[in-house]
């Protein structure tokens, strides 16, 4: 679930087609098993978070998945704020869903630059669970929303965007089991 790189850097990850399928306890074992820099590979493109990655890489192997997910939780949250810059610098706009007019794009393009201007770092949102043609809404919503943020609020709310980001990812990644 690589986000698709445009201008601007709105990070709402593209998938095509959301599933509930939990990945199958052979990706699981894949993963506690794979050479470790083929896993810090793979969590790379789930957060772009090194100190993220050691750690997760380096606690296996987990029972289930539910496991790795709270350690997921539990490593992003002992981010420290240059972690999170880190993390953030590597965020980028995706391909809006086909047929979204080109008004969308600017209103995206002008809310996305205010919001960097104000905080200096990407706007990034879940929408994992949002069918594709409510998700430039409740990204429109949510930027000019979130601008009115003092920088300590928003740096709250980018935290848990993140790692809601990575869970969904994490989740993708194994179900995809390239591992």
């Amino acid at each position: 679930m690589t986000p698709t790189h445009l201008p601007g850097r709105v990070a709402i990850p593209s998938l095509p087609e959301q599933t509930r399928t939990p990945p199958s306890p052979n990706a699981l074992e894949s993963f506690n098993t794979a050479p470790t820099a083929e896993v810090h590979q793979t969590l790379l493109t789930c957060l772009h978070s090194p100190r993220w990655a050691d750690r997760l890489a380096g606690h296996r192997p987990y029972p289930d998945l539910d496991a790795l997910l709270a350690a997921s939780d539990e490593a992003a949250y002992d981010l420290t704020p240059g972690d999170l810059a880190e993390a953030l610098a590597a965020e980028t706009l995706p391909v809006l869903p086909e047929g979204i007019y080109g008004a969308a794009h600017m209103a995206l393009n002008a809310a996305n630059a205010a919001y960097e201007a104000k905080f200096g770092h990407a706007f990034i949102i879940c929408v994992d669970d949002l069918p594709p043609a409510e998700a430039l809404d409740q990204v429109l919503h949510a930027i000019r929303s979130r601008l009115a943020n003092d920088p300590d609020d928003e740096r709250v709310v980018t935290a848990e965007e993140l790692r809601r980001l990575a869970k969904g990812r994490l989740t993708h990644a194994l179900r995809g089991a390239g591992l």
